[in-house]
């Protein structure tokens, strides 16, 4: 495992400190960074991605809860850091693998910083397994099927049909048994899987960047850096795709020539 990246978030400059020395201690730990509000928590975690997140629970703008709230599909693993030990129950609800109570005794911190580490690897060996299935049962329709490409797709929309021309589409997203189809402004739900639909779909036009989301090449407007190695795919209408891990060297590999 990688240096693990972790956000400290705490409104506390103290605390934050003391916390930020004794990640220092661990050689498992990579990049630590700040947030001393739920604005800035939110910010930092859509920007940086962290694997590991120590959240205190009250801060100016709102609770650590309210940060919760707003994490994405791929949220970090959480540890709450806090004064008040009344919110455990609410807390571990929230899926926390670990709940500590200032002051903190360096012994206790050491247990809940492996129980965090452990459930980053658990996760990311999950994330790895799916995707790799994905991309088996991708391998054994592609031997047994005759490519089937789409060159359009119909849409109902309020008792119409609407035709969407693959030349037109900027992106799919995946959303359970359905993709959502992102045009120039506007987008609409079609039912087939993410993974079914790939097989359909030009190669030479189309490329999954994330196991939820696949775009159109010409739709890419840059690819940008961003901590941690990743790697952000900004689309002609403006919005950010994270590339996931396991597809980033085959973007890479693609799209940008050396």
């Amino acid at each position: 495992m990688t240096g693990l990246n972790v956000l400290v978030v705490d409104d506390e400059p103290l605390a934050r400190r003391r916390l930020v020395r004794l990640l220092g201690k661990l050689d498992w730990v990579g990049y630590i960074e700040q947030a001393a509000d739920v604005a800035e928590a939110r910010r930092k975690i859509l920007d940086l991605q962290p694997d590991l997140l120590l959240l205190d629970i009250l801060m100016p703008g709102g609770s650590g809860f309210d940060v919760l709230e707003q994490l994405g599909p791929e949220p970090p693993i959480v540890v709450f850091v806090t004064a008040f030990d009344h919110h455990a129950l609410r807390a571990f609800e929230a899926n926390a693998v670990d709940y500590l109570t200032k002051p903190i005794e360096p012994g206790r911190f050491g247990l809940a910083m492996e129980k965090a580490k452990s459930a980053v690897a658990a996760r990311n060996q999950s994330d790895r397994i799916a995707e790799l299935q994905e991309t088996i049962a991708a391998l054994k329709r592609s031997l047994r099927e005759q490519p089937r490409q789409n060159h359009e797709f119909w849409v109902k929309v309020r008792g119409e049909h609407i035709r969407i021309a693959q030349e037109g589409i900027i992106r799919f997203q995946a959303e359970r048994d359905y993709v959502r189809i992102h045009v120039a402004g506007a987008e609409y739900l079609y039912h087939e899987t993410l993974t079914a639909l790939e097989q359909r779909l030009d190669p030479d036009k189309f490329i999954r960047i994330h196991r939820s989301a696949i775009v159109r090449c010409s739709a890419i407007a840059r690819l940008k850096s961003a901590p941690f190695s990743a790697l952000i795919a900004v689309l002609e209408d403006g919005s950010e795709i994270r590339v996931g891990r396991t597809y980033a060297p085959g973007v890479r590999g693609r799209l940008i020539q050396a």
